[in-house]
């Protein structure tokens, strides 16, 4: 029995012996500058293999025979930046930060930094500019539950609200609903009269009841007029800015639950200077007091 193929009849090259709907498949050469750019990719792909980190191993990968890395050679960049900024970043720890606005080249810099350890640091709670969200207050207003200076806000960046660094800021509202201190009526009352002070549509006789429940366990931090403490971080509750919702439902749930986060102390992350740089950005975004 013959091995060899027939051939076809009008081109005269060879054929595979297959055929479909009256379609004969011919047994074409692959071209020969294509054979060699396979066979070259197979010698580069082996020595690639050897040269570079490529199979995965139980512990770990391969290192390769160069002992390339992708990861210290981003480690060797970063540094080098590093390095190239630290003279800016001295300047800028060396002066006051109140003083940082006044040199025009500084500012920038403080600026610039400052917007980049926010996005990496700050924007997935604040959002990417400053905006805040439920829970988490806005940054590019005028209004502040602590200190809203500069040097405040640098203050608050070093210790965090509520965080587990020694001298963090801390203040915390009574759950009055929760832990019983209240009758549910008594909140509701005290909901009313809340409304009052932002002027919003209130009960006027369950305010009138509501405002003496206020003076008797809210004005030691809200004040009398409730306008807030900002020693204390008891917000204003005459401004309509409001950082769980303003409506008598968010303000009754409030006064049940006493809802307060926690902002992490960003001295374990950032360096002094880079933390003199965000207090610069964060500051700038809503212009402080």
């Amino acid at each position: 029995m013959s091995d060899k193929k027939p051939k076809d009849d009008i081109t005269g090259v060879e054929t595979t012996g297959h055929s479909w709907d009256g379609i004969t498949e011919l047994n074409n050469p692959l071209p020969r500058w294509w054979v060699l750019t396979f066979y070259a990719c197979i010698a580069w792909a082996v020595v690639y293999w050897i040269a570079m980190p490529a199979w995965p191993t139980l512990s770990g990968h391969t290192k390769g025979a160069l002992g390339m890395s992708d990861r210290k050679q981003v480690d060797q960049e970063v540094a080098k930046l590093v390095s190239s900024r630290a003279p800016q970043f001295a300047q800028l720890h060396a002066t006051p930060i109140e003083m940082v606005s006044k040199n025009k080249e500084l500012f920038q810099f403080a600026q610039e930094s400052g917007r980049v350890a926010f996005a990496q640091n700050c924007a997935t709670c604040h959002g990417a500019g400053g905006q805040g969200a439920k829970g988490f207050p806005s940054l590019v207003d005028d209004v502040w539950l602590w200190d809203g200076s500069i040097q405040g806000i640098r203050s608050t960046l070093q210790t965090g609200i509520r965080s587990e660094h020694p001298e963090a800021r801390y203040s915390q509202m009574p759950s009055y609903g929760r832990d019983k201190l209240l009758e549910p009526e008594q909140i509701a009352d005290v909901t009313q009269y809340v409304l009052t002070l932002s002027r919003q549509p209130a009960d006027a006789k369950a305010a009138a009841r509501g405002a003496v429940v206020f003076a008797t366990n809210c004005v030691a931090c809200h004040g009398a007029e409730g306008k807030g403490d900002q020693t204390q971080g008891a917000p204003n509750l005459t401004d309509r800015e409001w950082l769980y919702g303003g409506t008598a439902q968010e303000i009754t749930t409030q006064l049940n639950l006493g809802r307060g986060g926690v902002m992490p102390t960003m001295s374990q992350r950032l360096d002094p200077a880079t933390l003199d740089a965000l207090a610069v950005y964060v500051h700038s975004l809503g212009g402080g007091t």
